[in-house]
C-alpha cells in the first residue's frame, strides 16, 4: 500500500550537536549525534528526533518538529549499496503518518540506520 508521506527531510553530513539544541531537551535527555539539513539540523538524542528548520529569508522563524522514537512503528532504509550513495533514502512510519527521509552526498546511510535502530529498539 504507498502513502504519501506527511513529511520530507533531507539530511546531509554529519555536524556537531549545534549549540540551541540543548535548551530543547529535557531532564536525562542527551543529544548523540546531528546532520546538517537544507536549512538547519536534525539531531538524534536519547529520547527522539529533533528537526529544526529556519524559516524566512532572515532565518530568524524556526519550526521544531520533535519525533519521539515511541511513536515510529518500522522503517526502511534504501540505497544502491554504496556507503556514501546519493540516491539513499528511508522511510518511518509512525503514529503520525508516513515520513521519507532523504540522504544527499556526505550522508552515511548505515550510521543513520544504527541510530534509527539504537533508537527505536530500546525504547
Amino acid at each position: 500500500m504507498e502513502t504519501s508521506p506527511i513529511l520530507a527531510w533531507t539530511l546531509r553530513n554529519e555536524i556537531p550537536v549545534p549549540a540551541d539544541v540543548q535548551p530543547l531537551l529535557v531532564e536525562g535527555e542527551q543529544a548523540v549525534a546531528s546532520f546538517k539539513t537544507f536549512r538547519d539540523s536534525a539531531t538524534f538524542t536519547t529520547k527522539r528526533l529533533i528537526v529544526r528548520d529556519a524559516q524566512g529569508i532572515t532565518g530568524k522563524k524556526v519550526e521544531i518538529t520533535s519525533l519521539p522514537y515511541s511513536s515510529i512503528h518500522m522503517w526502511s532504509s534504501e540505497n544502491a549499496g554504496g556507503l556514501l550513495d546519493r540516491d539513499a533514502e528511508l522511510e518511518l512510519w509512525t503514529k503520525a503518518g508516513h515520513i521519507k527521509v532523504r540522504l544527499s552526498k556526505g550522508a552515511d546511510i548505515r550510521r543513520i540506520d544504527s541510530l534509527l535502530a539504537w533508537a527505536v529498539l530500546q525504547h
